[in-house]
């Protein structure tokens, strides 16, 4: 991995796409990488893959390569080297440092089981541990925080962090950096400016604009596209053996993808003309506003090869 990110593409935005290895490649995160490349790449801009390995007790051995080597497969190659959080643990713990020393953030010694049932931080350390207590994890400051902003898909959206979630964590008691905390540093450091992924990722932004906010970092465009659902609501997992990635050909499941994503490609397209139709034709304003669709039907793109 270089020390450096590299210089951020002049002419357009610049997306990525962030699995975790905790399993292989499967039709939610495609459709996510989809997405994110495609907002990225027809605008001129480039297009990232950075690899969210900071939680090894979750981590499934060997998913990381198996990961990138699914992308490729499908088309989908990373304008610059691939970033491995594991290895980027220097940068998040001077974050959170910094934060501590500016009293933006401050040690905790609650665990979960301190915690009310609606699991909002009442705020029991905030003005030093109390006696009997230990720093396990660190949290941010939200104080009076509502954080409002423009999702690109799913319109304005407001929260009230006292509210919702109070002061959060953003180190783990596992002296492991939280995903709050890493995904904010790295996109900032990458030159990451739009953020194109999941709604199931929409209950975290605020909590990642208050970080960026207390870091003084810039905040990217966010855009949450719908996430895919079978028949009865649930969302698709490989656990489910209900994963066209698992039962059908690369062109016939990337045509999926582009059905749920609102942007209903021509029939009988190859994998390679169907990239060359959807960086002509991608809209983000086709995309669903919602929370959640129904995977299309398999069959309408059975002869895609």
């Amino acid at each position: 991995m270089p020390s450096k990110p590299g210089p951020a593409a002049p002419t357009g935005p610049t997306g990525r796409f962030a699995p975790s290895p905790t399993g292989d490649l499967h039709f939610g995160s495609l459709v996510a990488a989809v997405a994110s490349f495609l907002e990225a790449k027809s605008r001129g801009g480039q297009w990232l893959v950075r690899i969210e390995d900071i939680d090894p007790p979750r981590e499934v051995a060997g998913s990381a390569e198996r990961i990138l080597a699914a992308l490729q497969a499908f088309g989908l190659r990373s304008d610059r080297p691939v970033v491995f959080q594991s290895q980027r643990t220097a940068a998040y713990r001077a974050a959170r440092d910094r934060l501590l020393a500016e009293g933006k953030a401050f040690w905790c010694g609650c665990s979960r089981a301190d915690l009310p049932a609606s699991g909002v931080y009442p705020g029991t350390c905030r003005s030093g541990l109390p006696a009997g207590k230990s720093p396990r994890s660190v949290r941010l400051r939200v104080d009076d925080a509502t954080v409002r902003f423009r999702d690109a898909i799913q319109g304005e959206i407001s929260e009230h962090l006292p509210a919702t979630v109070g002061d959060f964590v953003i180190w783990r008691a596992d002296d492991l950096p939280a995903y709050q905390l890493a995904v904010v540093v790295d996109d900032a450091w990458q030159g990451v400016d739009e953020c194109v992924r999941g709604h199931d990722l929409l209950a975290s932004t605020a909590r990642q604009i208050q970080v960026a906010r207390a870091l003084g970092l810039s905040v990217p465009r966010y855009a949450h596209h719908p996430v895919a659902t079978t028949p009865d609501g649930r969302k698709l997992a490989k656990r489910l053996r209900s994963d066209p990635l698992e039962r059908q050909a690369r062109g016939a499941t990337l045509r999926l993808a582009l059905d749920l994503l609102g942007q209903r490609p021509p029939t009988g397209l190859t994998l390679a003309e169907l990239w060359r139709w959807a960086l002509s034709h991608w809209r983000l304003d086709r995309v669903p506003r919602r929370a959640a669709v129904e995977m299309p039907p398999a069959e309408r793109g059975a002869r895609v090869r």
